[in-house]
């Protein structure tokens, strides 16, 4: 519960040392997530370990530093909770960066930040591959160490279920508060608590996403084109609706039918809030089935695959069953937010082109590792577009807005719309900030809605064929900012800069 100062004993709003002690436990468990590419390393024999043992000793000691020194006493509030999971996203990402710098791999650390950000918020957009804005040639994706491909995918991974929801399950310190960082990490429209404790949801949901990942990792590996190491990268990838591969031309460079296929099936897995799934493998088939949700998010990617397969087939002379295959694939990574790769969507008719970048703004199930706006945020505007339209013809109705059997709450809808409205005007803002730099209206509206919906390739000179290297570093850092704003789903970093959040 929240603990509500007492009126007589005023208490400042916002508790910055409990905020700092907070902080460096997450930066003391980035330094054990840093010790696993390190191992990578010796088993491959690169010699960049060093650059993670330095990593993680930062990590170590700033982290312990901090939580020694400000240790929270205290319950967290609801402020002290979304100021401590907008700082940690952006902190972690600094510290994540720091391989890359200490290895020279990535010299600029802008490029860094800008890579581990977009690992940690599941976009998927690289640096790698391309020529900066100051004419240096960053490297190729293959060719950089073994040891920076894992801390890609991993970092990858850890952002998808939330590297708070994780500490959540594993740090029994941070029971305390716990649930004003699930909620300010997880602000969807929705917070599904399988349990009255925190600490017990932030478990199950992780068991199920350990569990999908291992059976995918199998699945990959079994076919002789992925190696164990390019079978774990891509299911932690696909897990996290991330999208960073292996190789340079993504999961097309594999060409293979059985590969696309099955992380098809991973990404619509994905794209499913995970407590449903917990359900779902405890029995409960009916709450799973019956989801409305899950049943309209299963309605769009059916659509979206019948009109993009169908306009291949008919418009691109693709054979039926490859037609299938590609349209099926974009149709996912796209709906999902994963990013991947197996054919030029630019290059495609109009038409399918057209409706692919539709679906740009769509995304997975809330509580789903996915981005975007989000199914059912689609489902309360579409359900309260109806039930405008039905007002204006009786106006003395009482018309509440349903989803299934369940009335929706004025103030969510409310707060639905304020998303909406808000998302569309910092996507905007993006686009125009990237113009700015002398970039085309495709490109500058692929590039702000690829890091705000956390998808990835974007359109233009970002599309998926090309990648993020040559934008200035001013518009990297907005990208950066975008990416998290996008990840934390708005309103957990935008209530940061409001008045009233630091009004006594």
């Amino acid at each position: 519960m929240l603990l509500i100062p007492n009126s007589s004993a005023p208490r400042a709003k916002i508790d910055f040392l409990v905020v700092l002690g907070i902080l460096g436990s997450f930066i003391f468990f980035m330094g054990f997530a840093l010790l696993i590419p390190a191992v990578i390393d010796l088993i491959y024999g690169e010699d960049t370990w060093h650059s993670f043992l330095i990593s993680a000793g930062i990590a170590f000691s700033v982290g312990a530093t901090l939580w020694f020194s400000f240790k929270p006493k205290d319950e967290l509030r609801i402020r002290e909770g979304f100021l401590i999971v907008s700082l940690t996203w952006l902190s972690l990402s600094l510290v994540g960066a720091l391989p890359f710098v200490i290895s020279g791999v990535l010299p600029s650390f802008t490029d860094a930040v800008f890579e581990t950000m977009s690992a940690l918020s599941t976009t998927g957009s690289t640096i790698l591959g391309g020529e900066t804005s100051n004419g240096f040639q960053n490297p190729l994706i293959e060719d950089i160490p073994k040891s920076f491909l894992m801390w890609r995918s991993l970092a990858h991974w850890l952002g998808g279920m939330g590297i708070i929801v994780l500490s959540l399950a594993i740090l029994p310190l941070l029971g305390i508060g716990g649930m004003q960082l699930f909620q300010a990490e997880s602000p969807g429209p929705t917070t599904d608590k399988l349990t009255p404790r925190v600490q017990e949801t932030a478990k199950l949901l992780w068991g199920v996403y350990v569990a999908f990942t291992f059976v995918e990792f199998l699945l990959l590996w079994a076919h002789p084109s992925m190696d164990w190491f390019e079978a774990i990268n891509h299911a932690f990838s696909t897990m996290a609706t991330g999208g960073f591969s292996t190789k340079n031309a993504s999961i097309e460079a594999f060409d293979s039918v059985y590969i696309d296929w099955v992380i098809i099936v991973f990404m619509f897995i994905a794209g499913i809030n995970f407590a449903m799934h917990f359900r779902l493998l405890r029995g409960d088939h009916k709450s799973f089935f019956a989801n409305r949700e899950i049943r309209f998010y299963t309605l769009v990617i059916f659509i979206g695959i019948i009109i993009i397969s169908g306009s291949l087939w008919l418009m691109d002379n693709y054979p039926i069953l490859d037609a299938l295959r590609y349209g099926a694939f974009q149709v996912l990574a796209i709906v999902t937010t994963t990013g991947f790769g197996t054919d030029n969507y630019e290059v495609w008719n109009t038409i399918g082109a057209f409706f692919l970048f539709l679906l740009f703004f769509t995304g997975g199930c809330a509580g789903s590792t996915g981005g975007g706006i989000k199914m059912i945020r689609w489902m309360i505007l579409i359900r309260n577009t109806g039930r405008e339209i039905k007002q204006i013809i009786h106006p003395k109705a009482i018309l509440p807005v349903r989803i299934g059997d369940q009335t929706i709450n004025q103030n969510i809808q409310r707060t639905v719309l304020s998303f909406f409205i808000l998302y569309i005007f910092i996507f905007a803002l993006g686009a125009f900030i990237i113009s700015l730099f002398g970039y085309d209206i495709m490109s500058s509206i692929g590039a702000s809605i690829a890091a705000i919906g956390n998808i990835g390739p974007g359109w233009g000179d970002f599309g998926p064929t090309d990648n993020f290297a040559h934008l200035p570093y001013l518009g990297k850092w907005v990208l950066i900012m975008l990416m998290m704003v996008g990840r934390l789903e708005i309103f957990t970093v935008l209530i940061i800069f409001s008045p009233a959040f630091w009004r006594q």
